[in-house]
């Protein structure tokens, strides 16, 4: 009892997302939804869970900024599955800071994906999952949120919204069974970061599929990955403007 037993993955082709997928099926997981862009490129990991145990895997198209789809998107996924007792938000886009500079469209397009799509797709997903009584969203939010830096600012801004819309929503949920939790990884070894400067504290997707896991067993409202991350961005996020302009961050 209390287990996650149904899964839906907003983002299944992200190196997190699998990694929690595996995680979640190696405990007790048997139905799985891995939502794409592009359906396809998540049957690799279908099969693999299916192997691994789950008993029900399917892969369904989800377009992170196509908003007029997101309402019957989700009423075609809870009609069709039933309950679901975890929905995990992790698509995104990382982007280039000094690209984005210089690129308007870009900005936005990476805006729209990180926070007005999470937006648009939690309205109606909030709202089934309250008519069911149950269920846990996870959002992949970022320590960059936490004081945006010029180094990633259009991401951080990004992800400070959503944040803050996450912990709305939780709060906004409190007394319907539905849990919201946040998850405040740092620097993360995937595909979206190889190439780029590895970061202090850095961790892999294991380790944040496994934090999350962690999570959801104790209910937690926030998780940072690695934890002393914690205290490492509260220092951040209080020191006088004038010091924090001075960091190479």
């Amino acid at each position: 009892m209390g287990a996650v037993q149904s899964l839906l993955v907003l983002g299944g082709t992200s190196d997190i997302a699998a990694a929690t997928a595996r995680r979640l099926v190696a405990d007790r997981t048997r139905r799985v939804v891995l939502a794409a862009r592009d359906p396809a490129r998540a049957e690799p990991l279908a099969a693999e869970l299916r192997e691994a145990g789950a008993t029900d895997v399917d892969t369904v198209a989800f377009d992170a900024t196509d908003f007029g789809s997101h309402r019957l998107f989700v009423d075609d996924v809870f009609d069709r599955d039933g309950d679901i007792d975890c929905v995990l938000v992790a698509f995104g886009l990382l982007g280039d800071q000094s690209a984005l500079m210089h690129d308007e469209s870009a900005a936005v397009e990476l805006v729209e994906a990180n926070y007005t799509g999470a937006v648009s797709v939690s309205i109606p997903i909030a709202e089934r999952l309250s008519a069911q009584g149950h269920g846990t969203i996870v959002y992949l939010s970022s320590v960059a949120g936490e004081r945006a830096r010029r180094s990633n600012f259009v991401y951080g801004s990004s992800k400070a919204g959503l944040d803050a819309f996450a912990q709305g929503l939780g709060d906004s949920l409190h007394g319907s069974g539905v849990q919201v939790m946040v998850v405040r990884p740092g620097f993360v070894r995937t595909k979206m970061t190889a190439g780029l400067d590895e970061a202090p504290l850095a961790a892999d997707a294991d380790a944040v599929a496994e934090a999350i896991a962690s999570g959801l067993r104790r209910n937690a409202h926030t998780v940072w990955v690695p934890g002393p991350l914690r205290v490492v961005m509260s220092g951040l996020r209080h020191l006088p403007r004038p010091i924090f302009r001075r960091l190479d961050i």
